[in-house]
């Protein structure tokens, strides 16, 4: 009916041309009879030859039609169901309620409808969330798909992407790495050394690179005499990675045999196609690394992402009294170019940052620059406390401590702001100091982090002093000598190295008792020392119910854990974890407690056999070998206990120190 309408339609012009025909020859006949016959019978047989072809025409043209939509019908359809794309139509449930066949041949199935989504493949779980971070890709089989997720009409489009992956998957893996590796106490061991022992240590250093390379298809270069270049792809990485870069624990034992003890840092560049970011990439990491304490490799992704593996040793003491010389001249040369000096600690500052800051402020006044101590008066705790009473009645001292507040009004372009105990921004008393600042200084003897101050003048970092007060008292011995330490100045710094060796029982140096004996000659004060870090009856007690919660892991592991209703101090924190060290049979201790910011605080203790800096900083913290800390944004109490013993499973799957 619709072809016949059509038909009619379209004539209808024609049937208008015909009936005008008409009149014409019935006019003519009326006039001129003769012509108008004659016209009339050219017109009819004219009319009906049209009217034929066209006929003729637009039955062909309807035939035609015809089979061309049978046709596009039926590759459509062959399209739908045979096309090399599996599309699922779910309904609310994630329940498939309908498959093409292509889709049943992907899950092999004869049947796909009933079936759950997530039944076929887990991984849809996470792409039909919507997540941003879920990866849009799924395997099944051998097969790797990229699925399309159509959230309003249910729709889900699998495409295979095997190849294309696979050859991406070639190409990220066969993508150039860079590498510097450094020995890292060469210097300081083979100058004692005669030439034919000089010689067997290279030797023996360069056949262990060397051997490390072959076997693992790298490319290594000696560029200097402690230091190589190593040149691979990321396929190799990923093993190295595997192995946690086996060559460190080589170069160690082996040299160790030989009475050297040598260790090696490596610094790592990968992820970019540029040589020229790669070879910056692989310094940067290098210097991370030594940063550190060396003995571990640094691996930097040109996103800015970071991994470490090694660092199982205590950082060699190899700073020299040359190096400690030329940082404080050019603090001296910092200082007297700047118009005022702003000291700031860490958060909740303990005895070390405080005394730190106390000596720091002393060069600014032995260089005739008005010094300040960035402070906040709220934070402050236990024997911090005890000190600042006795500040308070050295009225110069005292007015030089202020609050955030009052230092930001003060502070001009040429204004000096000091960083101790802490590199980290986010640690800072306060941030708004930090980012005022045009010329910023970091002191610091903690291992170097991810994180860290940018656009520093000058940076000493000294992973192996034992204190920042250690640091700082080296520094003082070569700033001018028109003003002297006071007693109470020179008791300060002898605080914060006695807390933080613990009485010099821990990471302590030769250099840390130098430090000490210096400050005695100022008049340092032992027995305020002991007065000032004298604990109440509260405290004990509050310890002692901490301890009574300990859990024995296996390998001497003890976990202390306070309550989530009560908010604990970091000093009592760190206080409970040392005591536990003392304790029989303990070779690491962690104490996990509700902090007064809302955090959950960790302190972490060791006698060397576990890592805890490296413990810590999976939870998002640092520190040291045997010293280290992190505070988390967990819930509660029970949910750190949980997130810390996964952490150390997994190091103890795969070793202690990794």
């Amino acid at each position: 009916m619709t072809s016949f309408f059509r038909k009619r339609t379209i004539r209808y012009p024609l049937l208008l041309l015909s009936l005008l025909g008409l009149v014409a020859s019935a006019l003519l006949l009326m006039s001129f009879f003769w012509i108008g016959l004659v016209f009339t019978i050219v017109f009819v047989v004219t009319v009906g030859i049209a009217w034929k072809m066209e006929e003729r025409t637009y039955v062909e043209t309807e035939n035609h039609i015809e089979t061309l939509a049978f046709r596009v019908k039926k590759v459509g359809e062959e399209a739908f169901h045979e096309l090399p794309i599996a599309i699922l139509l779910v309904n609310e449930k994630n329940m498939v309620e309908w498959a093409n066949p292509f889709a049943m041949k992907v899950f092999d199935s004869d049947s796909l409808i009933g079936d759950e989504l997530f039944n076929l493949s887990g991984q849809f779980r996470a792409i039909l969330k919507g997540s941003k971070t879920a990866d849009p890709f799924i395997t099944v089989g051998e097969r790797t798909y990229k699925v399309i997720y159509k959230a309003e009409e249910k729709l889900i489009y699998l495409f295979d992407v095997t190849e294309q992956v696979e050859i991406e998957s070639l190409y990220y893996a066969d993508r150039t790495v860079l590498g510097i590796m450094l020995v890292d106490n060469y210097d300081d061991l083979s100058q004692a050394m005669d030439d034919q022992t000089r010689s067997q240590l290279n030797s023996l250093v360069t056949s262990l690179v060397n051997r490390w390379g072959t076997e693992n298809g790298i490319f290594v270069k000696r560029i200097a005499s402690d230091r190589f270049l190593v040149v691979f792809n990321e396929a190799t990485l990923a093993e190295l990675e595997k192995t946690k870069f086996s060559i460190l624990d080589d170069i160690r034992e082996k040299t160790a045999e030989q009475s050297t003890a040598l260790t090696l840092s490596i610094g790592v560049g990968t992820g970019s196609t540029s040589l020229t970011e790669l070879g910056e990439l692989a310094q940067s990491s290098l210097d991370l690394v030594l940063g550190r304490g060396g003995d571990q490799v640094a691996i930097k992704r040109h996103d800015g992402k970071l991994k470490f593996y090694g660092g199982k040793t205590n950082p060699v003491e190899k700073r020299t009294r040359v190096r400690a010389r030329v940082i404080s001249h050019a603090l001296r040369d910092l200082i007297q170019s700047s118009d005022k000096v702003f000291v700031m600690g860490h958060k909740m500052p303990d005895m070390d940052a405080i005394g730190a800051a106390i000596g720091v402020r002393k060069m600014a006044r032995m260089n005739n620059i008005e010094g300040y101590i960035v402070v906040n008066f709220n934070e402050l705790d236990g024997s911090v406390t005890r000190l600042m009473d006795e500040i308070d009645r050295d009225v110069s001292l005292a007015s030089q401590f202020i609050q955030p507040e009052d230092a930001l009004p003060l502070m001009t372009e040429r204004s000096l702001v000091i960083i101790v105990d802490t590199h980290k921004p986010s640690m800072v008393i306060d941030e708004r100091v930090l980012e005022k600042a045009e010329k910023v200084v970091v002191i610091d003897h903690h291992r170097r982090g991810e994180e860290f101050i940018n656009n520093t003048m000058l940076v000493y970092m000294e992973p192996y002093a034992s204190s920042t007060a250690e640091l700082v008292t080296e520094l003082l011995e070569y700033q001018p000598k028109n003003e002297k330490l006071t007693m109470l100045e020179s008791t300060a710094l002898l605080a914060g190295i006695i807390v933080d060796t613990k009485s010099f029982t821990l990471r302590t140096g030769a250099r840390t008792f130098e430090a000490a004996s210096y400050l005695r000659t100022f008049g340092a004060d032992t027995v305020l020392v002991q007065r000032l870090l004298k604990e109440d009856i509260e405290t004990y007690i509050a310890r002692s119910k901490l301890i009574e919660t300990v859990e024995l892991l296996e390998g001497g592991i003890a976990i202390a854990k306070g309550k989530d209703q009560i908010a604990y101090g970091p000093v009592l924190i760190a206080q409970t974890a040392d005591i536990l060290l003392t304790m029989q049979g303990i070779g690491a201790s962690f104490v996990i407690a509700p902090r007064e910011d809302g955090k959950i605080g960790i302190s972490a203790r060791s006698l060397g056999d576990l890592n805890v800096q490296l413990v810590m900083e999976e939870l998002g913290g640092g520190g040291h070998l045997t010293n280290a800390a992190c505070q988390l944004e967990a819930e509660t109490v029970q949910e750190a206990v949980d997130m810390l013993k996964s952490v150390l499973e997994t190091r103890m799957e795969r070793g202690s120190s990794s």
